[in-house]
C-alpha cells in the first residue's frame, strides 16, 4: 500500500506521521480498531502529550487541593473550518478559555471531543490540532482527556469540536451580573466586529481591499492582570454570538439595571465598518472572539483601563459607558450625532455558523 508522510513538528518534538495514501478520514478511524489507535497515537497523543493524558484512561484524575473551581463547556461548528486569523481549533481552545476567564478563573484543564466527518483531509485535521496545541500553550491550559467519533460523509460538515474546561478561582470577587451596581463603569477590551466579518468574507469569497482577520485570541492573561492588581471587577462578558449589543442587553436584563454607552468611544476599524455597510450588517451585533466587557467600581476605572491598554492586545481598550438604575433592563446608545437609541435583541442571527 502506498503511504504518504506528513512531517510532525511541535516545538522540539519531531517525528514522521505515516497515514494511508488517501489522506482522508474514513469510517474506520472511528471504529475503535487499528485506524482509531493510529489517529490517537500518531496525531493527538504526541501533540497534546502531558502526564494526565499519558494514563490512557477514560478520564483524567487531577489534583486541585482546596480550590474553588469554574467549569464550562462549549461546541464549535464554524464554516469555513479555516479562516483569516484562525481556524476551528483556535476557536475551540480560546472560546472555552475565555468562558473560564469571564468567571474570573485561571484556566487549568481542558477536555476535547472531535466529531470527524468521513472524507475530512488528514492535513486539515493536522493543521487544526497543531493550532489547538499552540493556543492551549499560550493560555496555560492542559488538554487532559478527549474523545473521537467519525460520522458518515455528509453528516458532519468536516469537523465538530466540543471542549470542556476547568479553572481555579483565586480571589474573593463575585463576578456576575448580579454584582453590578449603579455607577459602575463599563470598559471594552478592543475593537469590535472583526471575527464575524472575517468569517463572512472567507465563506462568500468577498474580495475586500484589505484582508480582515479574526480577532480570535485568549483573554485570560488580560483578565488575570486586572485581578492580580486587585481591581474590583463586578462582571465580565465575552462578545461572541450577537456581539457587543447582545452581551450588554443580556447583562442589563439579568442585573435589572440600565447601561448607557457612548458610540464615539467604541472602536471599530474602518475596513470592518466599510464591510458592514456593504453587507448591511450592524457592527454592534457582529461576533467577536477576542474581546470582552468589564464592569468595575468607578474608583478603579482609570487603573483598569491603563492595565488593559498596557497589554499587547489591549491598546484599543476604552471606557464606553456607565451603569444607571433606570430605565431598567435597557441598553441606551448615545449616538455620534447627539441622539439616543435603545439597543434591542435581534430576532434572528446576522451571521450563522460563526463559532
Amino acid at each position: 500500500m502506498n503511504e504518504k508522510k506528513i512531517p510532525f513538528s511541535i516545538d522540539a518534538l519531531t517525528c514522521p506521521l505515516t497515514i494511508d495514501a488517501s489522506s482522508f478520514i474514513t469510517l474506520a478511524h472511528g471504529g475503535g480498531g487499528k485506524f482509531t489507535h493510529q489517529l490517537i497515537e500518531k496525531l493527538f497523543q504526541p501533540v497534546f502529550n502531558n502526564p494526565e493524558l499519558e494514563t490512557r484512561h477514560d478520564g483524567a484524575v487531577i489534583d486541585i487541593p482546596q480550590a474553588k473551581l469554574a467549569f464550562t463547556t462549549d461546541s464549535y461548528v464554524v464554516n469555513p473550518l479555516i479562516f483569516p486569523g484562525g481556524n476551528i481549533g483556535d476557536l475551540a481552545i480560546n472560546g472555552t478559555v475565555n468562558d473560564l476567564a469571564m468567571c474570573g478563573a485561571r484556566p487549568l484543564y481542558l477536555s476535547v471531543a472531535f466529531i470527524l466527518e468521513e472524507g475530512l483531509p488528514i492535513e486539515t485535521l493536522w493543521t487544526i490540532i497543531k493550532s489547538m496545541k499552540k493556543s492551549a500553550d499560550q493560555a496555560g491550559i492542559k488538554i487532559v482527556t478527549g474523545d473521537t467519533k467519525v460520522v458518515d460523509k455528509g453528516k458532519g460538515d468536516g469537523i465538530f469540536i466540543n471542549t470542556s474546561g476547568v479553572g481555579a478561582i483565586e480571589h474573593n470577587f463575585k463576578i456576575h451580573p448580579s454584582s453590578i451596581e449603579r455607577g459602575d463603569v463599563v470598559l471594552l477590551s478592543g475593537d469590535i466586529g472583526r471575527h464575524g466579518i472575517a468569517i463572512m468574507s472567507a465563506r462568500e469569497g468577498l474580495g475586500f481591499e484589505s484582508q480582515i482577520e479574526s480577532d480570535c485570541a485568549e483573554v485570560s492573561s488580560r483578565v488575570q492582570n486586572l485581578l492580580n492588581a486587585e481591581i474590583e471587577v463586578h462582571c465580565m462578558r465575552d462578545l461572541t454570538r450577537g456581539g457587543l449589543a447582545t452581551a450588554l442587553i443580556e447583562i442589563a436584563q439579568t442585573s435589572k439595571l440600565s447601561i448607557i454607552i457612548n458610540e464615539v468611544q467604541i472602536p471599530i476599524r474602518e475596513d470592518v465598518k466599510g464591510a458592514c455597510e456593504i453587507l448591511g450588517l450592524d457592527p454592534f451585533y457582529v461576533a467577536n472572539e477576542g474581546q470582552f466587557l468589564v464592569f468595575v467600581k468607578a474608583e478603579y476605572a482609570k487603573q483598569a483601563l491603563e492595565i488593559m491598554q498596557n497589554d499587547a492586545l489591549g491598546s484599543l481598550a476604552r471606557i464606553i459607558g456607565i451603569v444607571e438604575e433606570k430605565p431598567q433592563e435597557t441598553v441606551v446608545l448615545k449616538t455620534r450625532i447627539g441622539t439616543s437609541r435603545i439597543l434591542d435583541m435581534l430576532s434572528g442571527e446576522q451571521l450563522p455558523r460563526i463559532c
